[in-house]
Parts: C-alpha cells; structure tokens; sequence
C-alpha cells in the first residue's frame, strides 16, 4: 500500500482531510443519493465506541432512549415561528406514499423538538410526572447544499436529547449538566480533544432556543468545529404544542424543555485533530483495534514458532485489549504495516523467528511515525506495558492538541489585529457589539463569534469592533 496517497496537509488540508477518509476504509461518497455517505465498517466501528461512551455518560446522569418517527407532519414543523424559520432551507418532503398525493406532507426530520413536543403534550400532565428525561439514537436529514464526509452531509447519525421540566432553573441546570458531565467530558477523556465551553450569540444559537451552549475545538487548520450543542429551550416549544402541567398550587403552568446533541460529525473532529500526512491517528479508547499483531516469517517452520508465541503473548489481551492478529499470508509485512498505520491502529507489534529466539517483540506506536516511535520490547510484561502505553498515548494526544490550540489563540485589541487572527486561529477579544456587527463582521472575515466562553477573564475592555467598554470575551474564529 504506497503511502504516497495521502495528500500532505501543506499542500491542500481539504484534500488532505478527504485521502484519509478514503484510505483509512472510513466512509465513502454514496454518489447515487446526493449528499450521503456510506459509512464503511472501520468508520461505523469508530461511531460504535463513541455511541457507547456517550450512552453510559447520558444514561448515567438518568437519562433513558425512546425512539420517535423519522417522518414529521409539516404543520407541527410550522408551528414554531423562529424554528421553522431557522430549518425552512434545509428540510426535505415526502409528498407522495402508496402512489397517491398525501393528505398533508411530511418531513424527514431535520431534528426532532416538533414531533416530540405533540407526544408531551399528552404525556405530562402534573409536575408529578416532571422531569421527563429522554433521549434518542437516530438517523436525520438536512438538505445540505455543500458537503463533506462526517462534517456536513445530508444524512448524518446522532443522539438528541429531549427533557421537559417544571422551572426554568431546573431546565438551566439540565442544559450545562449535559453540557459539561456528558459532552465535554467525552471529547476530552475519550476523543482527547480540548473544548472551550461557551455560550451562543442570539444569531448563531438554536432556532427557537431561549439559549444554546456548545463546545467548540480547533482542527489543525486553525478553523473551529462545533463539536456539542446543548439547548435550553425556554417555553417556546411548551407554549407552540401546549406541554402544561398543573403545579403543586393547582395552577397550569406551561413547562421548559431542554435539547442537546452530538453527531458524526465528532468522526471529522477526530481526523483533523489528531491525524498526521501518514493517515489517521486515533485515540486509543476509541481505536476499535487498539493492537495489531503482524507474525513474520518465510516458511511453515517459522510459521508454527512465530504463531505460538503469539498465542501466548496474546492469550491476556482478551477482555483487556481490543486486538487483531493479522496473519493473512496474500500480503507482506509491508503492505500490513502501511495499512495499520492508515488505519490509525495505536499500537503495532512484529513478531519475527529473531523475536522468538529473544523473548522480545518490536513495538511501533502510531502517535510518533517512523523509527523514532518504534522499540524492541521484552514479551514479558508486554500486556502491562501496552497497556501503560495507550493510556500514554491518550494522555499525550490531548496534551499535543491542548498545546496547538493555545498556539493559535491570541488575544486582539483591535479589528485589524482580529481580521489577521482569524486567518492562523482563533481570537480572543473583548465584545460588545450586536446582531447586526456580528453579520458585518463574518461578510468582511468569514469569521464568526463561535462563543462566548463560560469562563471570563473578569477584568474589563474595549469591544474591537464598537470601542465601548466591556466584561465580556468573546472567541472569533472561521469554522466547518
């Protein structure tokens, strides 16, 4: 496999991005359904893990799946004045069924707040039965006119979270619950990502949110990813489908309703943040091999030696390590080497007759390419040390992305210093401008305000772009 097929990210970081997405067997573009993408097993193994780390965080935290339809009557879309408009270009219609024209069109759900609004509305009727917290693993589409594997397509894969409560605290509490316990703590344990945890502007929050909070992360190029969004949705979706309840003091109140989610878009944020111009570099808690075992020999005597040793070796490795033995004899060493690498599979061991002989193995670790990363190890003690290793690897991955990050972010006074910024990273600036300044500024930078940071400096400023005094930072930065 020549490793010349990877763009270098140098020479154009789209293509760079597209390659490995190619080459690591990851996803590929479903030319006959404009927009999609089939996710191919290497790809949906990744999206597994992800689903499985999430889903224990989000049931965790009380949480529990439903499942509600794909298709969506498209007076409840409408019901919604900020939503519907927000959604309006990207929905798509089934307009026929059975060969005959429907009554009334539905729409393959672009999010689900409208259709699971109407089964609240009959589901709660006390605040006895507040709150009510669910949550769904599904397919949705958004008629997406630029696309890109993972990042945008038309048909993606996500969670969305749906809970009703009885205050507007509780709701608050319920939206930066989710926020920091699941989202944020996921992309930087599991993925090793680094996140700033902010607040939306109103012109880029949730269409028909009271608030939205995200997480964002930096890829290599200096662009920011959105990589989480959790939503307090005020009354607007109560008062829209009439979710009420009849509170303690016997009066009907309407309730508040949150909305959260993560999609596979995480799988892009994965690639562009840790991958290198040899393929993709994953994380080793969610490598779905995080070992791959190459035998290598010339014969079938040499064949029997290397193979029991990796019996042996291998024998603790089950319900410790997710690990492959690739002992296809139609490919050489090579080929194998080169494919694992793409791959972004952790760890690579090689075992040889020489190895035999010595009790050792070569161990390559796919964070640090070439022979700087490769060693010959003891087999004695390999598991624990393989082991140690990953988590080494885990840690060093989020540190490497931490260190990148805070490389390309600096702090800006003034809009000509923003406007160069934006071009390397993201910047920092004090802001209090409006709606309006905001639209402005991403006509003349293609930046926009992708959060304002939870965490404040608490001292004062200038705004960049208006002069007047301000607390309040805010992070510019050009995005996917």
């Amino acid at each position: 496999m020549p490793k010349d097929v990877i763009t270098q990210r140098s020479v154009d970081y789209n293509q760079w991005y597209l390659d490995i997405v190619r080459e690591a067997d990851l996803a590929e573009v479903a030319e006959v359904v404009r927009g999609c993408i089939v996710v191919k097993a290497h790809g949906w193994a990744i999206w597994e893990l992800m689903q499985r780390a999430l889903d224990d965080r989000i049931k965790a935290t009380g949480h529990s799946n439903v499942q509600f339809p794909l298709l969506i009557p498209k007076s409840f879309i409408m019901k919604e004045a900020e939503h519907v408009e927000g959604f309006a270009p990207e929905v798509a219609e089934v307009t026929r069924a059975g060969g005959e024209e429907l009554a009334e069109p539905y729409i393959i759900r672009p999010t689900s707040e409208t259709i699971i609004g109407y089964f609240y509305s009959k589901w709660i009727r006390s605040y006895r039965d507040l709150p009510l917290l669910y949550n769904q693993w599904a397919n949705v589409m958004r008629w997406e006119m630029r696309t890109r594997p993972f990042l945008r397509t038309a048909e993606f894969w996500w969670q969305e979270g749906h809970t009703a409560h009885a205050t507007e605290a509780e709701a608050e509490e319920e939206t930066l619950r989710i926020l920091h316990e699941v989202y944020a703590d996921f992309v930087e344990r599991e993925m090793a990502v680094p996140v700033i945890r902010g607040l939306k502007t109103e012109k880029e929050k949730f269409p028909g949110a009271l608030r939205s909070y995200c997480i964002e992360a930096m890829m290599q190029d200096g662009r920011a990813l959105q990589a989480g969004t959790s939503h307090n949705l005020g009354q607007n979706f109560a008062r829209a489908f009439d979710i009420t309840f009849t509170d303690q003091n016997n009066t009907i109140q309407y309730a508040w309703t949150t909305s959260w989610g993560v999609s596979t878009r995480l799988i892009g944020a994965l690639i562009m943040t840790h991958s290198d111009d040899e393929g993709l570099v994953l994380p080793p808690r969610l490598a779905p091999i995080q070992v791959v075992v190459v035998p290598i020999y010339k014969n079938d005597e040499e064949r029997s030696a290397v193979m029991a040793a990796v019996a042996r070796m291998t024998a603790p490795w089950k319900g410790r390590l997710r690990f492959k033995v690739d002992d296809r004899d139609n490919y050489s060493p090579g080929y194998k080497f080169n494919e694992w690498e793409l791959k972004g599979v952790p760890v690579r061991i090689e075992v040889g007759p020489k190895d035999v002989a010595k009790e050792t193995v070569a161990l390559a670790r796919r964070d640090i390419p070439g022979k700087a990363g490769k060693s010959f190890v003891p087999q004695a003690g390999l598991t624990e040390r393989i082991e140690a290793l990953l988590e080494e690897m885990q840690t060093g991955l989020f540190q490497r992305a931490l260190a990148f990050r805070e490389a390309h972010t600096a702090d800006v006074t003034t809009y000509d210093e923003l406007k160069e910024q934006v071009e390397r990273g993201f910047a920092r600036a004090f802001w209090a401008g409006d709606t309006a300044d905001e639209k402005r500024i991403q006509e003349e930078t293609r930046a926009t305000i992708r959060c304002i940071p939870l965490e404040q400096p608490g001292t004062v400023g200038r705004c960049i772009y208006t002069g007047r005094e301000t607390d309040r930072q805010v992070i510019f930065a050009r995005a996917y």
